[in-house]
């Protein structure tokens, strides 16, 4: 994994690419609030493979960009509550990304988003420049209230930005910050954590073994990163109000899947769960991109992971079913949702975890 070495912090404390002197920030500074699984390294650097990564913080100056691992892919950024836009780190470059220049002086807001998967890309974030002089502000206080989204690729919200046209898959055309569970929790005003990816099930995975698959979501949750091995995660780290959990559309693939098998997977994924969080709300997802039999196969097994947690004792366990998607709001790329749909999933799920919570 590259590494900032000495000298190069130290070409990046005195000029930045215009020549000016400049003020770097580690990922890992005090005043930077984070949310999501994310691995915090001795040179100062945060790296992280689950999706949705989030960096938050205030600073002076006029101008900031970010230090990445180059190749990194994408970002959301937004700047003082402004319109959120993309940025790259490709593969061609240092990893310095510009994300504002020209700011009016005083103290501004950033939120740091990332905005795909990086199982595959092992994004780093090395840290911030600054104007010379410029420091960080107080460290953000987040919301209080705190949600978790464990899913597959419509959680990943892949191909939500795609372009109806491109017949290749690419990762311009993800965007998490766009996704339902960032949607509903920013109208919760609730942080949102994202354990999810693509292709990925709860007992077998997209086109699987019928007998089932050994790396599975839930062979994947304990680990800090995407694998099943190495550091595991501190779930004390980022106890959830609530944990939604959609999982089941890559289980019920061809072939055939087994019902006693899926209904197993779900019982025994809830008591996990459960064992991390003993005072979460876990709500059970279905939708959008099934239906008939398939669907109702994951109600059946959600149903089922429901009335054991019931005769446990545990009556914090639900099910929500979204709309499926007809087409009638678009597609993304191979069918998920678009981004218009994740606008939906949001607005149906809002008011049902509001139900639930009694957040207002």
């Amino acid at each position: 994994m590259h590494k900032l070495s000495i000298i190069a912090i130290a070409m990046l404390l005195m000029f930045s690419l215009t020549g000016r002197a400049q003020q770097f920030i580690k990922a890992t500074d005090s005043a930077i609030a984070t949310v999501g699984r994310i691995n915090f390294n001795a040179d100062g650097s945060a790296d992280w493979t689950w999706p949705g990564a989030q960096f938050y913080c205030s600073f002076t100056g006029t101008s900031v960009r970010m230090k990445t691992k180059p190749g990194s892919s994408y970002f959301v950024i937004v700047i003082d509550g402004g319109t959120p836009f993309k940025v790259q780190s490709e593969k061609s470059t240092d990893g310095l990304v510009t994300l504002a220049t020209g700011l009016a002086p005083g103290t501004h807001s950033l939120q740091i988003t990332y905005a795909v998967e990086g199982a595959l890309r092992h994004p780093v974030l090395y840290g911030l420049l600054l104007d010379d002089g410029a420091r960080l502000g107080s460290k953000p206080t987040l919301p209080e209230r705190k949600m978790e989204f464990i899913g597959n690729s419509i959680t990943c919200a892949l191909g939500n930005e795609w372009d109806g046209v491109s017949k290749k898959f690419d990762s311009k055309m993800q965007n998490i910050y766009r996704s339902y569970e960032a949607i509903a929790a920013r109208k919760l005003n609730a942080q949102w954590q994202v354990v999810a990816r693509s292709g990925i099930g709860i007992y077998r995975n997209n086109c699987g073994k019928v007998d089932g698959d050994p790396a599975v979501m839930p062979a994947y949750y304990p680990f800090a990163n995407v694998r099943m091995s190495g550091k595991r995660w501190d779930f004390s780290r980022y106890q959830p109000d609530v944990v939604c959990v959609n999982l089941g559309t890559n289980d019920t693939t061809h072939p055939k899947w087994r019902d006693d098998k899926l209904q197993e997977a779900f019982k025994s994924f809830v008591k996990d769960i459960r064992g991390h969080y003993p005072k979460a709300k876990i709500v059970l997802l279905t939708g959008t991109m099934i239906k008939g039999e398939r669907l109702e196969a994951v109600q059946k097994a959600e149903q089922a992971a429901i009335d054991d947690a019931r005769s446990r004792g545990d009556n914090n366990v639900y099910r929500f079913d979204f709309t499926p998607s007809d087409g009638s709001l678009g597609y993304g790329y191979g069918k998920h949702p678009s981004a218009r749909q994740h606008e939906k999933m949001a607005d149906e799920l809002v008011p049902f975890i509001k139900k639930i919570t009694g957040w207002n």
